[in-house]
């Protein structure tokens, strides 16, 4: 079953919108964890994160708190398993990977996370792989691998696997298991606030102990004013504007459509480094923009507009 949007209501449409939008809010990341990362251990970065998102999200969910307490007892195995893939394999250990590989490295493989997304759904969910969608990923991943790469294919052949890259591996398929996972019916009666808030105590609660035993070996909390503010910026919008739009967009769209907007991260990404970085705008940046676009677009444009319409 293609995903293309052939009827696109007002939700799905808004859904479309946010989806352009929340991969630009993943990427203030580039802008928020460039010091703090090597200021703060990375299990304990990753537990202030998701333990402040619940509780900056607690005034949201005070209605609903009946049917939170019901889910959380009756499906807290479902929900602590989502906990420990986006928070705790998604977060803390990519902190961690971070010490050990470069970011380029862990953005090309964390990028194939829409490809893994698409095996995931087919194989819990049955879901077939259309051909547009599986030429637009290719191109788009292609585009992700131009800007990482900075245009020369030739750094490949210097590229050297190591203990990092196999968690980056790692936290690819279990994003792509994590975003399958929020359409699961045993969470559709919650709110997507109500989730949101569940998922996020729920990782809080998995990252406690490594930070615990962070803690008691040395490893460092946020120390200084920039460090407190670098890590509020990961709060609000990597983690509460992020995720939530990211969720919306999966539960409205499906993960497989959603998962396809992810290929704009490095676009952002881009943009937030020249922005706010100071980076120059290069022409490997144009080529690989224009080709995640394209493949975008070729995975996701609505079929029946490719079709002639019979009077």
């Amino acid at each position: 079953m293609q995903p293309q949007l052939s009827h696109l209501s007002a939700p799905k449409v808004l859904a479309i919108a946010i989806m352009v939008a929340t991969p630009a809010f993943f990427s203030t990341n580039l802008v928020f964890g460039r010091h703090v990362v090597a200021e703060v251990a990375p299990f304990t970065l990753a537990f202030l994160r998701w333990a402040a998102v619940a509780i900056l999200l607690l005034p949201f969910v005070g209605r609903e708190r009946e049917l939170i307490h019901r889910a959380a007892l009756a499906h807290w195995r479902l929900l602590s398993f989502l906990g420990f893939l986006g928070m705790f394999v998604c977060g803390g250990a990519v902190y961690f990977a971070l010490r050990h590989t470069t970011a380029t490295n862990g953005t090309l493989i964390y990028s194939a996370s829409p490809i893994a997304i698409l095996f995931i759904e087919r194989l819990v969910n049955g879901r077939s792989i259309g051909r547009r969608e599986s030429i637009g990923s290719l191109i788009a991943f292609a585009g992700v691998a131009v800007i990482l790469l900075k245009g020369d294919a030739s750094t490949l052949t210097g590229w050297r696997f190591n203990a990092g890259d196999l968690v980056f591996v790692a936290a690819a398929i279990a994003w792509g298991w994590y975003s399958v996972l929020q359409r699961d019916a045993r969470l559709a009666p919650l709110s997507n606030a109500a989730l949101f808030f569940l998922v996020s105590a729920a990782g809080a609660a998995t990252l406690a102990p490594a930070a615990l035993a962070e803690t008691l070996i040395g490893g460092m909390w946020p120390a200084t004013p920039t460090a407190w503010r670098d890590l509020a910026g990961i709060v609000v919008f990597s983690s509460l504007i992020a995720f939530s739009g990211f969720q919306y967009g999966v539960r409205t769209l499906g993960a497989a459509l959603a998962g396809t907007f992810m290929y704009l991260l490095p676009v952002w990404g881009v943009a937030m480094a020249v922005a706010f970085l100071g980076e120059s705008f290069q022409r490997f940046h144009a080529a690989g923009i224009a080709m995640v676009l394209a493949g975008v677009v070729v995975a996701t444009f609505p079929a029946s507009l490719l079709r002639r319409r019979q009077p």
